[in-house]
């Protein structure tokens, strides 16, 4: 006869419930309780199985996190994290991407057997956040919030690092500036034009149609728009709307033979390992990614251990990082 949780427990004297969560090294078990656990299941020889997990707790231990698609860097960087802080709960990272239909993504992480979701990519109109509170499955929004369902949420403030950048550029002599804006059915979207447009109307800058392009967090975006540009504006300076986009940026620049900061200065958002790359040198406005998305994490797994409490939105900081796509204009003297 197999051995089971039951006899483990009997065995190390303490209840089942106490055995899956040592077994999965959850922080809420005393070490000397982990310890009498895992030598009661080397003696008898019991290894503990995810499908047993599910079965005996009536849900899995699995956290979905879905993302628009993995070419995208940004989304790259919260695999890692996200992965270790959920291991540590005793929680397993799901990924799924963002494919098909809005209220089809929504089925299939239900179907998926998933403990929870963790919401990387969701529009303001998004039908995934309601569908997931009608089936009761847990969720978090990562750097966005829903406009219909409530629930707990990390996001970034961007005026900070946006005033920080602006006051920047200004001193090296900037005034005809463009934007390649995000989605505007995103939250982040939405905070970001904001903040800038704030930002550089505080020194009597403004931000006309033929300045402004938008498009998707993607390099295609950047590459286009920037092109767009250097055709019909030729601004001195470019604010992209993440890194993704002012890489894509780059690209079309150097394609038409232009030097970044000489010709055309560009700054990104989310300061991605690619921005710091020698060949690089992104100028872009930073925020602690790595720890808001294990805030995230943490936050989910408190729900999936049954709190109660009252929704919370984690707020991270931006800081202005200059690189070297940023120039001084002959007329800032520098």
């Amino acid at each position: 006869m197999s051995v089971t949780s039951h006899d483990v427990a009997r065995l190390a004297g303490v209840s089942q419930a106490t055995v899956s969560r040592a077994l999965s090294d959850h922080p809420k078990v005393s070490p000397r309780t982990k310890h009498l656990v895992r030598e009661a299941a080397a003696q008898l020889g019991y290894v503990p199985s995810e499908a047993g997990r599910s079965l005996s707790s009536g849900r899995s231990r699995r956290v979905g996190l879905l993302v628009t698609d993995l070419d995208n860097q940004f989304y790259a960087q919260l695999i890692p994290p996200a992965h270790r802080e959920l291991e540590r709960y005793g929680y397993q990272l799901m990924l799924h991407t963002e494919s098909g239909e809005d209220a089809a993504i929504a089925d299939r992480l239900i179907a998926g057997g998933l403990a929870g979701v963790i919401l990387a990519t969701a529009t303001l109109d998004s039908a995934t956040p309601a569908r997931l509170h009608d089936r009761s499955v847990p969720f978090v929004y990562f750097n966005r919030t829903g406009s219909f369902v409530e629930a707990d949420a990390t996001v970034v403030d961007p005026v900070p690092g946006h005033e920080a950048a602006v006051e920047h550029i200004v001193a090296a002599g900037h005034r005809r500036v463009a934007a390649i804006l995000g989605p505007e059915n995103t939250s982040t979207g939405r905070a970001r034009e904001a903040a800038l447009r704030n930002a550089l109307r505080r020194h009597g800058i403004h931000l006309p149609a033929h300045l402004v392009r938008r498009g998707g967090y993607d390099t295609e975006t950047g590459d286009r728009a920037m092109t767009e540009l250097l055709a019909d504006a030729r601004p001195t300076l470019v604010f992209a709307a993440n890194d993704v986009v002012a890489i894509g940026a780059l690209n079309a620049l150097r394609r038409a033979g232009a030097v970044p900061a000489r010709d055309v200065s560009i700054i990104g958002f989310d300061d991605l390992p690619p921005a710091r790359w020698d060949i690089i040198q992104l100028s872009s406005i930073a925020y602690d990614l790595e720890a808001m998305m294990r805030e995230t994490a943490r936050l989910i797994t408190a729900r999936l251990e049954g709190s109660t409490d009252a929704f919370h939105s984690a707020t991270f900081s931006t800081r202005y990082v200059d690189r070297s796509t940023v120039g001084v204009l002959p007329s800032a003297g520098g």
